[in-house]
């Protein structure tokens, strides 16, 4: 690798550029560079999927008619129109009958410590079985199967089960309690759900059979439910006649081979309801043929994940990243490696023991994993090499520096990419995202991603030069998009959402702000910005000087009222094991922030948890935060990981 200046932490070999399967991609398109190829895509969409379904080889039964149709409107684009396809066909079939087939596809580790492996050609067959069994029970084309499960090799298994019929998968976070699963089995008319007994839960059986029980007493058309005896009866189950059967005599006597449905390419494949903390959760679409193209791009092309790879990133099936975990390895005919259980249990420093054990070459996750995990001693990190790892890929919220330069020093090793990205469940993918070619600095994405017209605006929809804050947007319709939310009259709130804030862009609530050497870094939410003395910036800024501390492992800066200022600064910290959250800590953390951004940055109060409120895929919930201390209603809190924690703020404001 090349010395980097002194502005940039990593700068790609001119070999590594050189091997890039974007840069190959650009030679097959005849484009010069990066640059050229945003221009070209951005300029002509349709031009540039149809030369992504081309180049990954995307298979339909039946050909397309028309690639894009926006005679309703660019909010209402319309791809591959008249083709036929399926998700099956194009991630597991194409490797039927190719060396693939025969490679390791899934490997396992169980909280316990328990591993298992299928190849390409054992995991289709239990594909097959389950899928078989779904079609004996009367479940067909375009119904909704619940996925309410753990990390175990049976989730994958049903999610591809359940397309390859031509079913719809609804894939549920599996820390949900009663209510927010039957308003989901409700809103996606399930008919069907597959769950287990329970799952192990830092060295407790944690029930979720029991839980599905409770919540199916208010969901009266699942007709269906798939039990996976996962906790060897550690865990009570009671099953209910007619309705519930275990796994292993779900597929007993089922084939192990099975055909695959051909469907409509903008048919749903699969319905993924997002984490809002305000009104009804919002139900995104997957179709047969939308998500895996824009993820083969991003992660395939872009992020350079290939067949020799394996991927691991620790997260629930019931985000957009457990369908990424599917997609992606099986596309690319590389492997895919999943863990049961928290990162730090049975022992702190699992997560970097699996990394290297397990071999990972293309490691993702979120910055919260990171602060989480230097709590530990760093000398648990360094006792890994990491020989095999090659890339890492963050995404989900902001980076702040001193977490990214722990993780590059001390995971990376100076040599491995941060490759960065930012999207989101309705995108199907990333708006912005990184890749071989550029240089980095801690927390920055490359540029936009191709063919998405992404770009940074003020309140009228005008690019914003560099070094200034703006929204973060698509001007043109990508092929990743959710063609609209799950029964929605008229595609009123998906409008509403997405497409009214600018007219003519998609708004995806995000502040973001460009440097002088062209690399994009995300702030947060546009709702989560602060504006004090008539300065606004994001979250992200003053968090960053607390974490410099080394004192604090989160951190919430939040906003809120205030006669004078309009607004004031209050900090909710989450102190290192070790430190004393007292009156020492808090005037040491008050200095940071006022010495970094000024006086008029004075905070009003540093407040101490235990915790703060994320959702499932980590993401700090600042709106909910600020909420509290404003005294209004949190809203919809049933996506959170830990709703518990907002009592314990509300105690706290109201002591």
């Amino acid at each position: 690798m090349a010395a980097a200046p002194d502005r940039f932490r990593w700068l790609p070999s001119e070999e590594l550029r050189a091997k890039a399967q974007l840069t190959r991609f650009m030679k097959a398109l005849g484009v010069t560079d990066y640059e050229d190829l945003l221009v070209r895509s951005n300029a002509d969409p349709a031009w540039f999927w149809g030369a992504v379904l081309r180049y990954i080889d995307f298979r339909f039964t039946t050909p397309y008619a028309t690639l894009l149709d926006t005679s309703a409107g660019i909010e209402k684009a319309r791809w591959c129109v008249g083709a036929e396809t399926n998700f099956v066909l194009n991630c597991i079939d194409r490797h039927r009958g190719t060396p693939t087939w025969n490679k390791t596809y899934l490997v396992w580790e169980g909280e316990d410590g328990r591993v298992s492996e299928h190849t390409y050609a054992q995991f289709d067959a239990e594909v097959c079985r389950f899928a078989n069994g779904l079609k004996a029970s009367g479940i067909g084309k375009g119904d909704v199967v619940g996925l309410y499960m753990p990390q175990v090799p049976e989730t994958f298994i049903a999610y591809f089960a359940i397309m390859k019929i031509g079913a719809i998968c609804m894939p549920l976070f599996s820390g949900f309690g009663e209510a927010p699963i039957a308003t989901r089995l409700n809103d996606g008319e399930a008919k069907a759900v597959v769950t287990v007994d329970g799952t192990w839960r830092r060295g407790k059986p944690g029930a979720m059979k029991g839980v599905l029980d409770l919540a199916l007493a208010h969901a009266p058309a699942v007709k269906k439910v798939v039990v996976v005896k996962h906790l060897a009866d550690k865990m009570p189950v009671s099953m209910t006649a007619g309705r519930d059967v275990w796994w292993s005599d779900f597929v007993a006597g089922q084939p192990a081979d099975g055909q695959t449905v051909p469907m409509p390419a903008g048919s749903p494949a699969a319905l993924l309801f997002t984490s809002g903390t305000t009104g009804k959760p919002k139900g995104a679409l997957y179709t047969q043929m939308n998500f895996i193209v824009k993820s083969v791009m991003d992660y395939g092309i872009c992020t350079d994940f290939g067949p020799n790879d394996r991927w691991f990133f620790l997260s629930d099936m019931g985000w957009m990243v457990g369908s990424m975990c599917a997609v992606v390895p099986t596309y690319q005919g590389g492997s895919l490696f999943i863990a049961e259980g928290a990162p730090d249990f049975p022992t702190t420093d699992r997560y970097w023991r699996m990394v290297d054990q397990h071999g990972v070459t293309y490691l993702g996750l979120a910055p919260t994993v990171v602060r989480s995990m230097m709590r530990y001693d760093v000398s648990e990190v360094r006792s890994y090499r990491f020989d095999k790892l090659r890339i890492v890929f963050s995404g989900g919220e902001p980076w702040t520096e001193t977490p990214w330069n722990w993780l590059f020093d001390n995971v990376c090793h100076g040599r491995v990419p941060i490759l960065n990205g930012t999207g989101g469940t309705e995108v199907g993918g990333c708006i912005a995202v990184g890749n071989l070619l550029c240089p980095l600095k801690p927390g920055s994405i490359c540029r936009g991603a191709p063919g998405m017209g992404a770009d940074v605006v003020d309140d009228n929809g005008h690019s914003v030069g560099p070094n200034q804050v703006g929204e973060l947007v698509l001007r043109v319709p990508s092929i990743g998009l959710t063609p609209g939310l799950w029964k929605d009259p008229g595609d009123e709130r998906f409008l509403e959402s997405y497409w009214r804030h600018i007219p003519g862009m998609w708004r995806q609530g995000d502040w973001a702000v460009r440097d002088d050497d062209g690399l994009w870094f995300i702030l947060g939410r546009s709702d989560d910005t602060i504006k004090i003395s008539g300065k606004r910036t994001g979250p992200a800024e003053i968090e960053g000087l607390l974490m410099e501390t080394g004192k604090v492992s989160e951190v919430a800066a939040i906003a809120v009222p205030d006669p004078v200022k309009g607004s004031a600064l209050i900090l909710v910290c989450v102190a290192m094991p070790g430190v004393t959250p007292d009156e020492a800590l808090r005037a040491q953390l008050h200095e940071a922030v006022t010495r970094g951004m000024g006086r008029s940055y004075q905070p009003k109060d540093v407040v101490f948890v235990s915790d703060l409120p994320r959702t499932r895929n980590m993401k700090i919930m600042r709106r909910v935060v600020r909420s509290v201390f404003t005294g209004q209603d949190p809203g919809d809190i049933s996506s959170l990981l830990n709703p518990e924690v907002v009592s314990e703020l509300q105690k706290l404001v109201s002591a």
